[in-house]
């Protein structure tokens, strides 16, 4: 044998050495051959991976995280988001969270590379699918307008040229810690917090193996395993995943035996946010889109408010309440409970009774609470910035105050009697009471106390209308204020956060701040991106005429029309606390305002319906 295998070697030599230069063309072609398909499969490469993301994309890329707005005391209010995630440090979580990741998604995980050649083999010979790694699936995960999603060859090129450079960038750990934050859940749920919050009503650092379990689970067909939609898969999945990290020496059997038995979630828990103040979040996101564009829903901004939100559910609880009293009081259209019965409001104007509250500080013109209707999904509408509603008598305040800085005393004495005024086009004004008898003689105090209409109207055209609606510009009321006598009872039309605005100006000596929301906007570390100039104080009206016009308004509140305020049965606010305010109806009582304060809050309250009618029959 060994004598043969010679003999041919020596044949083969002498014969390659007669034919070198075939030899040597034949290996040349099969060179070029080679290099060409090798030019050609790189060519083919880089064509379809013309639009990966490149090194330095991969490098800065951040996860989008939802916008957070905090209220005075950092309890949050709501979030603002595309993807609504918050990250998490792999090193923060007990070890089953990855684990069960890595058993159910990529049990291989730490022993391959960007690919698993076993896995693609295993997939193409059972024909069930799969294959992708978890480095893949964060490719494909973090960008996913430039690999896509379609079923085709050239998106598992660009899966795997995105993956193949994570590996060079990232570490395992990074990698797998990035999976789990951008793993997408049912609901729009980005990461494992989100989803943790959400179906555990806590945080993911604190979930134990069979909760690890079911978010490992959901992953693969969010919707599909969701388990408040689909408890009986869910809970299949779930246990696969626990018998996996078993299999894979994660979990003894014992164990992973005693977790398949936990209960699983049956309602979204923590988290829910937004309920209390709606509006208010509208309002700032508003304002916020203006200067941070997409960034507000994607950047991950911290937004710092001067809402109060124990105060503002306060708020909802007596709106609530006020909503209630009406409408068993008889109040005219169809009741809300029925409008959302037959699904919502078809137009644009809600049919059943509405309304508004503003609470701010006079000292420091922070809004500590503002709700803008009944029900923000079914209105988006906000009454309490947007809505241009007649005064009533919550303006004869300013006509009062025009007086006492024209030096009319409060003890001035006019008459409540019968009154007719000559308009220009040839028409009689005359203005009535809401109470039919007529007092005769009152002093100003008393008829702020009883808020007498023909004494507001009398006093108006004494100083001029336009002297009062000056007064009521300088405090914060910046809607048309036209020069009617009727004017001076509030026929004009006011917003009722600019209402606000102005009795924060007299509850503060005469002093106008502004009123604002946002005190500053934060990266996610804390770093202040913007903090909003404030407007400086400003002293609009005299100081001395203020408090004696504040001094009045206590009066309308200890024993006038503001009474119920201070009435046991319904606002039982003691006297002990220095309130002051007026009550505010207009004609045929299409909308009933109050507007009050104390040294350190000013409130402001509106009810009526979206198109001007009589509240109640």
């Amino acid at each position: 044998m060994a004598e043969r295998r010679d003999s041919r070697g020596a044949r083969m030599r002498s014969w390659v050495s007669a034919h070198s230069g075939l030899v040597n063309g034949l290996a040349i072609a099969v060179l070029a051959l080679v290099s060409l398909g090798a030019g050609v499969a790189l060519g083919a490469w880089n064509y379809v991976c013309r639009d990966c993301p490149s090194i330095a994309e991969i490098y800065a890329w951040e996860p989008k995280q939802s916008t957070k707005i905090f209220d005075r005391d950092g309890e949050l209010i709501d979030e603002l988001f595309q993807e609504r995630r918050t990250p998490v440090d792999i090193e923060d979580l007990p070890e089953h969270v990855p684990q069960a990741f890595v058993a159910v998604e990529d049990k291989r995980f730490y022993k391959h590379g960007a690919i698993d050649l076993r896995g693609i083999a295993r997939a193409a010979i059972t024909g069930r699918g799969g294959g992708s790694t978890i480095t893949q699936q964060l490719a494909r995960n973090m960008f996913e307008e430039q690999i896509g999603f379609e079923r085709a060859y050239t998106r598992k090129v660009k899966e795997i040229r995105v993956a193949m450079e994570l590996e060079e960038v990232y570490t395992k750990d990074q990698i797998l810690e990035a999976y789990m934050n951008q793993v997408n859940y049912d609901h729009g749920w980005r990461g494992i917090e989100t989803a943790s919050q959400n179906y555990f009503g806590k945080p993911a650092t604190q979930i134990n193996p069979a909760e690890a379990a079911l978010l490992a689970a959901i992953v693969n067909r969010p919707a599909y395993y969701n388990p408040l939609r689909n408890p009986e898969r869910a809970r299949e999945r779930r246990n696969l995943v626990l018998s996996l990290m078993a299999r894979q020496g994660y979990l003894s059997e014992a164990d992973a035996e005693r977790w398949k038995q936990e209960p699983l979630p049956t309602e979204r828990k923590g988290m829910v946010v937004g309920v209390n103040a709606p509006y208010f979040v509208e309002w700032v996101r508003d304002v916020l889109d203006d200067r941070f564009g997409p960034r507000l829903y994607s950047g991950g901004l911290r937004v710092h408010t001067t809402l109060d939100l124990d105060m503002q559910r306060v708020a909802r609880e007596a709106m609530e309440e006020g909503w209630a009293r009406l409408e068993a009081a008889g109040a005219r259209g169809p009741k809300y409970a029925d409008v959302m019965a037959e699904g919502g409001t078809q137009g644009s104007e809600t049919q059943y009774i509405q309304g508004a509250f503003i609470a701010l500080e006079p000292q420091t013109g922070a809004i500590r609470a503002l709700i803008g209707g009944r029900d923000f999904a079914d209105s988006r509408f906000n009454r309490a910035t947007q809505a241009v509603r007649q005064a009533g008598s919550t303006f004869k305040p300013f006509v009062y105050l025009a007086a006492l800085e024209s030096g009319i005393p409060a003890s001035h004495v006019m008459y409540d009697a019968p009154l007719m005024i000559d308009m220009p086009d040839g028409s009689t004004y005359s203005p009535a009471n809401y109470d039919p008898e007529f007092r005769g003689p009152l002093t100003l105090r008393d008829a702020l106390k009883w808020s007498v209409n023909t004494i507001a109207v009398q006093l108006g055209q004494e100083i001029g209308v336009e002297t009062a609606a000056q007064v009521a510009r300088r405090m914060g009321i910046r809607t048309e204020i036209p020069p009617y006598p009727s004017t001076a009872i509030g026929a004009a039309g006011v917003i009722p956060l600019q209402l606000a605005e102005a009795y924060a100006t007299i509850a503060n000596g005469g002093i106008r701040v502004p009123a604002w929301a946002i005190e500053r906007v934060t990266d996610a570390e804390g770093r202040v991106l913007w903090e909003p100039r404030r407007p400086s104080p400003e002293v609009v009206v005299d100081s001395l005429a203020t408090a004696i016009l504040r001094d009045m308004l206590r009066t309308v509140v200890d024993n006038g029309t503001g009474y119920n305020a201070r009435n046991p049965q319904l606002g039982n606010l003691p006297y002990e606390v220095p309130a002051a305010g007026k009550t505010g109806t207009t004609n045929e009582n299409a909308d009933i305002w109050f507007a009050g304060f104390t040294p350190d809050l000013v409130a402001i309250n509106w009810f009526g319906f979206d198109r001007r009618k009589r509240i109640l029959a």
